[in-house]
């Protein structure tokens, strides 16, 4: 009996059926389950392209899904990308609201709107753009989330803004570092296994391919990414994912052209639920 309840709560919350829009790279227009909290941690490994130093940088998050609409997300990092050593580096906090749904058996059309802002200790000192650790700054944006039946593709189209002061120039002639960008992606996940649900405890298979660009909207500089990725979920609660950034093509200075990127998450289902 408690196995039973278990799997029907994991299908009530979608959270069996759309595992393979739990994107590696980007998020996806649908919430962790509806009064639940997850917690997660991420770890970024890259080769510097100035120092051909091995660097990183390591995340943890907790989620909160408020309710089926509504989710929230702090987050802080640790990195030695910056520094000599391993330091304290950034806070986060990011929300999402889903605020259109089109749902059908085994399809959806999905679409939510997210906002960010961080803080960051690091001194500006490249042309790329991202608020996980290296610039404070805000976003805004939309994502719109497509599922048939094993695949599903998303999209996410985001304006970011740094909010920080520029570092001193070192010469006449320097160019600024951008501010202002356009961030967007392609995401696209399929269910490799199971091929057929028959238990909750099945261990779940998905692959991923994402596109990740950044133009920015002062001085005119941008990147495309590829990112494949596979991911493993156990138990429907438990999930460890795999991934390597691939630069395609740039016109800006980067830390780093490749990065791989480790992550495990695990959700309490029906946390914030409460009891009677």
């Amino acid at each position: 009996m408690k196995q039973f309840f278990i799997g029907a709560l994991l299908l009530m919350t979608g959270y069996v059926l759309t595992a393979q829009e739990l994107y590696v790279f980007s998020e996806p227009a649908s919430n962790v389950p509806a009064k639940s909290v997850s917690v997660k941690y991420s770890g970024k490994f890259l080769k510097s392209s100035h120092n051909d130093r091995i660097e990183q940088r390591h995340m943890p998050e907790v989620m909160l899904g408020l309710s089926k609409e509504w989710m929230l997300r702090a987050s802080t990092t640790m990195s030695d990308m910056y520094s000599s050593n391993l330091r304290w580096e950034s806070a986060k906090l990011y929300t999402k609201y889903r605020f259109l749904s089109n749902d059908d058996v085994h399809r959806h059309f999905r679409m939510a709107a997210f906002a960010e802002a961080s803080y960051s200790r690091n001194e500006m000192m490249y042309d790329e753009l991202s608020l996980e650790g290296d610039q404070s700054g805000i976003q805004g944006g939309v994502i719109l989330t497509q599922l048939w039946d094993k695949l599903a593709v998303s999209t996410t189209l985001g304006y970011l803004q740094v909010i920080q002061s520029q570092p001193p120039l070192h010469h006449v002639g320097m160019e600024k570092f951008p501010e202002q960008a356009f961030n967007y992606s392609l995401s696209a996940g399929y269910l490799l296994l199971p091929r057929h649900y028959t238990s909750y405890k099945q261990t779940n298979v998905n692959l991923y391919a994402e596109l990740l660009g950044q133009q920015t909207l002062d001085n005119k500089k941008f990147y495309v990414d590829f990112a494949p990725a596979i991911q493993f979920i156990f138990n429907s609660t438990a999930k460890l994912n795999a991934g390597y950034r691939i630069q395609l093509n740039s016109d800006m200075n980067r830390m780093a052209q490749n990065r791989l990127q480790l992550s495990f998450e695990y959700v309490f289902l029906n946390a914030l639920k409460k009891k009677r």
